[in-house]
C-alpha cells in the first residue's frame, strides 16, 4: 500500500428527520444542541459510524463495539493482548505502536493510547492522522419529546411495573448537520494510512448510516446529502483546512421559515483557485 501524499479535507452534510441523531446521557438523552439552539453530534460518536463501516467493508478495527465483536474479546486489553502480547515484550513503544497500526485500520486512522493495568506503567499513544470535527446543525433544530407506555410488564412479582408505565422519545423533527475533518500526511506517514486507506474512510462518510438503524434512528431517518473530498497537489495543502471548510455552506432559502426538508435549504461552494472538490452523494 503506498502511504498517502497529498492532504485531505473533507464535509458532509447529513440531513435528521424524526430521529435522535446523538442523544446526551446527561440531558435523558434528548438530541443534543448548544445554547443558540444548534443540534451537534459529537465527534466520538460521528467515529463509532465510521468504525462500523469499516467493520461491514471486512477491515479490521481494534475499538468494537461489545455488539459487533468479531473475534469474542471483551475488552480491549485483551484484544490488545490477543494480536499484539504484551506492550513489555517490544523494544520500544514505538515498536508497539507500529505494530498496533499495521493491525487495524482505526488505530491508523484515529490513532489510539494503550494503558493497560497489566502493563505495568507501559503507555503506548499513537497520533492518528485523520481528525473529525463534531457535526453542528445549519440552523436551529426544532426538539420534540414524545410519552410513551410500555405495553407489557418487564417483571413479575412485586417489582413488577404496570404496563402503562410512561416513558419519553425525544427527536429532531428535521435538520441538516455539517460534519468537518481532515487527513494529516505528515502523521499518515508515522502511522501507514495509505490511498487505500484514505478511499476507505470517503467511502464510509459516503455510507455512513448503512447499517446504523435503531429505534432512535429509524431506518431512512438519516441521510448523508452531499459528501466534498478535496485532494490538495501538495503535503502541507494549497489553503488552510479552515479556509477549505468554509468553502462550502448549506443556507436557509427563507430564514422566516422553519425548514421541513431539504428543498428549504441551498448548498453553495465557493471555487478555491486549483483545488477543486469530488463530489458524491451519499447513500
Amino acid at each position: 500500500m503506498s502511504v498517502l501524499q497529498k492532504k485531505i479535507d473533507f464535509v458532509v452534510f447529513v440531513s435528521v428527520a424524526m430521529a435522535n441523531p446523538n442523544g446526551d446521557p446527561l440531558n435523558g438523552n434528548s438530541p443534543r444542541t448548544d445554547y443558540s439552539g444548534l443540534g451537534e453530534m459529537s465527534d466520538v460518536c460521528i467515529k463509532r459510524k465510521i468504525r462500523n463501516r469499516m467493520q461491514d467493508l471486512g477491515k479490521p478495527i481494534f475499538v468494537q463495539s461489545a455488539d459487533r465483536s468479531e473475534d469474542g474479546c471483551s475488552s480491549l486489553s485483551e484484544r490488545a493482548t490477543s494480536k499484539l502480547g504484551s506492550a513489555k515484550e517490544y523494544k520500544s513503544p514505538d515498536l508497539y505502536g507500529k505494530k498496533a497500526c499495521e493491525t487495524w485500520l482505526d488505530v491508523r486512522s484515529f490513532g489510539q493510547v494503550f494503558a493497560f493495568k497489566d502493563a505495568k506503567g507501559v503507555s503506548v499513544g499513537v497520533r492518528g492522522p485523520v481528525s473529525i470535527h463534531q457535526g453542528v446543525s445549519v440552523s436551529p433544530v426544532q426538539v420534540e419529546d414524545m410519552q410513551i407506555t410500555k405495553s407489557v410488564n418487564g417483571e413479575k412479582g412485586e417489582k413488577a411495573r404496570s404496563s402503562d408505565t410512561m416513558g419519553m422519545k425525544h427527536f429532531v423533527r428535521f435538520g441538516l448537520y455539517k460534519i468537518k475533518g481532515s487527513v494529516n500526511v505528515q502523521l499518515a506517514e508515522k502511522t501507514g494510512f495509505s490511498e487505500e486507506d484514505a478511499q476507505t474512510l470517503k467511502e464510509c462518510l459516503r455510507t455512513l448510516f448503512v447499517n446504523d438503524m435503531s429505534s432512535a434512528r429509524p431506518e431512512g431517518s438519516m441521510e448523508v446529502v452531499k459528501l466534498y473530498w478535496w485532494e490538495h497537489n501538495c503535503k502541507d495543502g494549497q489553503y488552510s483546512s479552515a479556509r477549505v471548510h468554509r468553502s462550502v455552506q448549506a443556507e436557509l432559502i427563507d430564514p422566516d421559515r422553519l425548514p421541513s426538508s431539504m428543498g428549504d435549504y441551498r448548498i453553495v461552494l465557493k471555487p478555491l483557485e486549483g483545488l477543486e472538490p469530488e463530489v458524491l452523494d451519499g447513500v
